[in-house]
């Protein structure tokens, strides 16, 4: 079920602080930055030869990573997401052995449009888990 590993989310308390890791520090390839109001959050991502980094920012006063923010005020990584062929088959199989899915279940439209799901990091390692429709 598990393919690739898509990117992997850092988030961060200002984008800038971001970039300047990532883009100026490390020589990405960084996107542009794109609110996302739908998930709370503004989104910039570098590309890797095998993958990618996701930055977050929050975005809007009930962004969903604010309080991970607060907690971790340097930055930290807040998930990583893996490619599956079928969201919906993936979903159905974990919830079937056990595994909880976040929010209603119901696959969202992520920042690549294209379906995502989040599965409960105390059901992943202590792991945020994004899943993605290839």
């Amino acid at each position: 079920m598990i393919g690739r590993l898509n990117h992997v989310a850092i988030a961060v308390a200002n984008m800038d602080d971001g970039l300047k890791v990532y883009r100026d520090g490390l020589g990405g390839v960084a996107s542009e930055k794109v609110a996302q109001p739908e998930h709370g959050v503004s989104t910039v991502f570098i590309e890797l030869p095998n993958t990618k980094i996701e930055l977050l920012e929050p975005l809007g006063e009930n962004s969903p990573i604010t309080s991970f923010v607060e907690r971790n005020p340097a930055g930290g990584i807040h998930h990583v997401c893996y490619e599956v062929e079928d969201i919906v088959a993936a979903r159905d199989k974990l919830v079937a052995q056990g595994y909880r899915i976040l929010g209603d279940g119901n696959p969202k439209i992520g920042a690549h449009g294209k379906p995502v799901l989040f599965l409960h990091p105390k059901d992943f390692l202590g792991t945020l888990t994004e899943l993605e429709e290839a």
